[in-house]
């Protein structure tokens, strides 16, 4: 049996909301304890699992039919929420919080395990009959965090599929209308390159953008920022996660390259959002050239014909250094809290939806690479576009590795500050170091306060 007790002081849940909303939400706060019954034989936690199991997370992930057949499959009661944050912090904050909660892995795991929500999940791996040590996608390394480093220790989430997010989609037809050369499966695209093409490939109607060249935003700016910086051969995060700096050469060459990407007006920025929000409807309606995506997008094209035809994937692109990395920022998957009072159950739940039944259904989708390197097989390649992506996508694997984020603040923080400041560089009323100042000095600022929050 795997017990803890732990609830969520006012001091921490101060530092969980406070960090991602900039607000503290008015909750009180009691210690909660754990009533697990003991693993029994079948999985990690056996029919011996029992009760009621809460799972947050979006609807079109985990939602009433996933609960249903869970239901069926565990014998158990499960029952769903849609994933809100702040909804989150107040049930972890009261002592009763979800059972299985959805996450972010890349970034999120330091955070929650530094302040203390995140249940270590190694002894009910050690258990599973269903997780094999050998058969877990390294990818899966960034639900790990020591203490100090992300992608070592224990694991206190696992990911239900990932891509490597910097990777590219192309519509090879418009490509070929504008007479550049496609992207190679094999080699990667320099920057430099990556943009005279993305200019070339960009078309407008007046004033108007009416097909995008190139979208290089991902998940988010410091995320890709992070990435570029450390392909210039730096780091924008300390040793230590507590500070970054944007003004070193290296993050300063990933600065200026996407200053140049957004003063060119070629793809969405903060000044110029895609009304669309995300690039996927843009690029079934034949708007967008080239998007660093990731593998996942593909499952987008399977029942859409058109897009299916002149789909293309590449590589992540790189600088001129020969140092070749392609990130994951999202290793999106599920966690379970510490102050949950069903572990046991929480955890057959959590298998039986990550390497069960589901999670077959899911590798043959194409919206994602499964996290078991034995359902990877399951991925679709039927179709000539998903033949392709699939060659390219195994080779990529090769050049993934974990990036540390900090545990003091979320990234959604520092991506609003970076949103914030960045028109300013956009317009030209400001330089790259005088950018670099700015955000140092405010992310510094929330990173010392969210490190006091811990205290």
């Amino acid at each position: 049996m795997i017990t803890t007790n732990h609830g969520l002081s006012r001091r921490r849940f101060l530092a969980l909301t406070g960090a991602a909303a900039g607000t503290a939400v008015a909750v009180g706060c009691s210690p909660a304890s754990s009533t697990n019954t003991g693993p029994a034989a079948g999985s990690s936690a056996g029919s011996a699992a029992k009760g009621t199991v809460t799972v947050m997370s979006q609807s079109g992930e985990f939602g009433p039919k996933e609960a249903k057949a869970a239901a069926q499959a565990l014998g158990l009661t499960v029952k769903t929420v849609e994933y809100d944050l702040t909804k989150l912090t107040a049930m972890l904050a009261s002592g009763n919080p979800p059972d299985v909660v959805r996450g972010l892995g890349a970034t999120e795991t330091p955070y929650l395990v530094a302040r203390q929500v995140a249940e270590n999940l190694d002894p009910y791996f050690e258990k599973s009959t269903l997780i094999k040590a050998d058969d877990i996608d390294p990818v899966n390394d960034v639900w790990r965090y020591d203490g100090e480093k992300q992608g070592s220790g224990p694991r206190y989430g696992f990911a239900k599929d990932y891509s490597q997010d910097c990777t590219i989609w192309y519509n090879g037809g418009l490509y070929d209308a504008a007479q550049v050369t496609r992207p190679s499966g094999t080699t990667p695209l320099l920057f430099d390159e990556l943009l005279e093409e993305g200019n070339k490939l960009t078309k407008r109607q007046g004033a108007k953008v009416s097909v995008y060249g190139l979208n290089p935003n991902g998940l988010g700016l410091f995320q890709q920022l992070s990435w570029m910086t450390d392909l210039a051969g730096g780091k924008l995060t300390a040793d230590d996660l507590a500070s970054v700096d944007f003004s070193s050469p290296e993050a300063q060459r990933a600065l200026t390259w996407y200053l140049e990407y957004a003063k060119a007006g070629i793809g969405p920025t903060v000044l110029n959002p895609d009304p669309n929000g995300w690039d996927g409807p843009t690029f079934q309606a034949g708007r967008m050239a080239t998007t660093l995506s990731g593998y996942w997008l593909g499952g987008l094209f399977s029942e859409d014909p058109k897009s299916a035809k002149v789909a293309g994937f590449a590589p992540a692109p790189q600088f001129d250094t020969n140092r070749r990395v392609s990130p994951c920022f999202g290793g999106t998957g599920l966690w379970i809290p510490r102050a949950s009072k069903n572990k046991d159950a929480a955890w057959a739940v959590m298998e039986w939806f990550l390497a069960g039944a589901p999670a077959k259904a899911r590798a043959s989708g194409g919206w994602g690479i499964p996290p078991l390197k034995s359902l990877q097989t399951l991925m679709p390649q039927k179709l000539p576009y998903q033949k392709q992506a699939y060659e390219v996508q195994m080779a990529e694997k090769e050049h993934f590795s974990v990036t540390s984020f900090t545990p003091y603040v979320r990234v959604d923080a520092i991506n609003t500050i970076i949103s914030r400041e960045l028109p300013k560089a956009i317009k030209g009323t400001t330089s790259a170091g005088q950018l670099a100042d700015a955000l140092n000095s405010q992310i510094n600022a929330q990173l010392e306060d969210g490190k006091k929050r811990l205290r």
